[in-house]
């Protein structure tokens, strides 16, 4: 069964519950176990709408300080683990990680009158839309990853600002339940804590504004490939009805455009996902092109509707701040834009849900960390006339917060592990360093058997460094790459300290609520030797199965799902 929080994609005239849908096959039939369920409130691209407001911002910030004063915050990150922001590469020049993230929260009158089941009326928000906008260091491209909303993830502990606390979870959890952990500053410590990406900012919206600012605009230009009708015959589904080829959409279309599953592909969320791809994509061709923007009403009016429907971290508090933003997104040609889909399979723990397909979704998570772009043309060398960036800092950065141990890999310029960061206690001799040290050379998967006395080995091998208090731990342990965790703060030096000696990247060294002190996870990239293991050179282009799409591709078209054209 789908969990409570799956909620409808009625028409507003049909907020109450339907009844099921016809037998496999039949004309407007319910898909399979993935597609059934209560219908769903509706949900739209979020990065779109962040990449709209961002250049409104930008087209005269002085004219939009009063709207300052209107912007919504935000803590950016209430979990344990802060990776302390992106790091400047070899040139001086700082990528940047934005989390968009669309909000289905019914608690207004305007998202009420949007349509959607009654009985999720005032519950609680969930993220239904998650993207990572990742900006090139040196401005030349944009990759966006989009997350299922139904992948199941191990959600981590989040702390709110008034002290309350949502433990970490036990088992595996739908994603979209982040946000009523707490707010956005969860989603984000749940995208780190899966991704290992450094999150500068994240920008939430809820859908209510999705009408005015896609009138604003002129209307957004959609394909697809039959006429269809999002329609079942028990009265499910967004209410979309299009001609085949390309249409403007604007308006409450546009709302029904980017809610649609039940009509495209294979009638499933992760249909949704694609198109709300073509739709960002479409909408930032139009930005660039659209001469409607120019006008001074028109933008005041943008502006306000964007401002009232989003809240974004502190980082992002005032108008300046969204036009030094909206000026670095502006640089990257619609052309470097690559628009990717997370990587998944299904749960074989819970029927209709997906989970990160192993190593391929890795793969993706990698070249954002290690700033490789998504299309395939990245360049180890800086774009002529390329200018380092004079602070190493990304627009709303505030530099490195107190115990913020992570780094980011790859050919970025990283401090050496054995300098704690700022707020961080200075490690111990390593003699008065207490370790323990568990065999989890099987990997995350257990497809191999353990190295027999692999902890012991390792032990050892710490000792002669100087490490004498390490001890090999029997608790079952399995991981893909060696890992140093640590429980608290004043371990994060001792952790350092202890990579720096294995050789050992600082991005291997995790602050955890799973361990109680230093712990070594001798992963099954270090099965033999005294030395780990270099890791594989990283993938220079997307995964197919991440289905990424190009800014420029006007050819996008969504197929229309059998049962559902006219």
């Amino acid at each position: 069964m789908r969990h409570s929080n799956v909620r409808g994609e009625g028409s507003p005239s049909q907020a109450a519950g339907g009844i099921p849908g016809g037998g496999p096959g039949s004309p407007g039939a319910i898909p399979g176990p993935r597609r059934r369920g209560r219908r769903r409130v509706l949900r739209w691209v979020s990065s779109g709408l962040a990449l709209l407001i961002l250049g409104t911002a930008g087209a005269g910030y002085l004219y939009y300080r009063h709207l300052n004063g209107s912007i919504r915050t935000d803590a950016l990150n209430l979990g344990d683990t802060n990776l302390s922001g992106s790091k400047p590469n070899a040139f001086g020049q700082t990528p940047l990680n934005i989390l968009l993230i669309g909000s289905d929260a019914r608690d207004g009158d305007e998202n009420k009158a949007l349509g959607g089941a009654r009985d999720t009326f005032d519950g609680p928000p969930l993220a239904d839309v998650q993207m990572l906008l990742h900006l090139s260091a040196d401005r030349s491209n944009m990759s966006v990853i989009s997350m299922p909303r139904d992948t199941l993830l191990k959600m981590p502990r989040c702390t709110e600002k008034d002290g309350t606390v949502h433990q970490a979870s036990q088992g595996l959890v739908q994603t979209n339940e982040s946000l009523s952990r707490g707010g956005p500053g969860c989603t984000v410590a749940a995208w780190q804590e899966l991704t290992k990406i450094p999150i500068d900012h994240f920008m939430m919206v809820d859908f209510k504004g999705v009408v005015s600012m896609a009138d604003a605009i002129g209307g957004v230009p959609v394909c697809v490939r039959q006429n269809v009708h999002s329609r079942t015959r028990d009265g499910k589904g967004s209410g979309l009805k299009l001609k085949a080829g390309t249409t403007p959409i604007q308006g409450e279309q546009a709302l029904q455009w980017l809610r649609t599953r039940y009509g495209f592909e294979d009638g499933s969320d992760l249909a949704r996902t694609h198109a709300q791809h073509q739709y960002m994509n479409s909408l930032a061709r139009q930005f660039r092109q659209n001469a409607k923007l120019s006008n001074p009403v028109k933008l005041n009016s943008l502006a306000q509707a964007a401002i009232r429907a989003m809240v974004v971290d502190p980082g992002l508090n005032r108008i300046d701040k969204l036009y030094d933003l909206s000026m670095e997104l502006k640089q990257v040609p619609t052309g470097r834009i690559t628009m990717s889909t997370m990587p998944w399979i299904d749960s074989p723990r819970q029927s209709g849900r997906v989970e990160p397909k192993p190593g391929e979704a890795e793969e993706l998570f990698r070249m954002v960390r290690e700033d490789i772009p998504l299309d395939g043309k990245g360049t180890q060398t800086p774009p002529a006339g390329a200018a380092p960036s004079p602070s190493g800092t990304a627009p709303g950065q505030t530099g490195t917060a107190p115990g913020q141990t992570g780094t980011t890999p790859g050919p970025v310029a990283t401090p050496s592990a054995s300098v704690p960061p700022q707020g961080v206690d200075p490690a111990a001799a390593p003699g008065k360093i207490p370790i323990m040290v568990r065999n989890a050379t099987g990997g995350k998967d257990a497809a191999q058997a353990k190295v027999k006395g692999r902890a012991t080995d390792i032990t050892a091998l710490l000792a002669k460094k100087g490490f004498t208090r390490a001890m090999a731990d029997n608790q079952a342990a399995g991981e893909d790459t060696t890992l140093i965790r640590y429980a608290g703060l004043d371990q994060a030096g001792d952790a350092l300290a202890v990579a720096t000696a294995l050789g050992l990247p600082p991005t291997a060294v995790q602050r955890s609520t799973d361990v109680s002190g230093v712990t070594l996870f001798v992963g099954k990239d270090w099965r033999t030797g005294d030395t780990v293991a270099p890791p594989p050179p990283p993938p220079t282009k997307a995964p197919d199965s991440a289905r990424p799409l190009n800014g420029d591709d006007e050819g996008a078209c969504m197929e229309v799902q059998k049962g559902f054209t006219w």
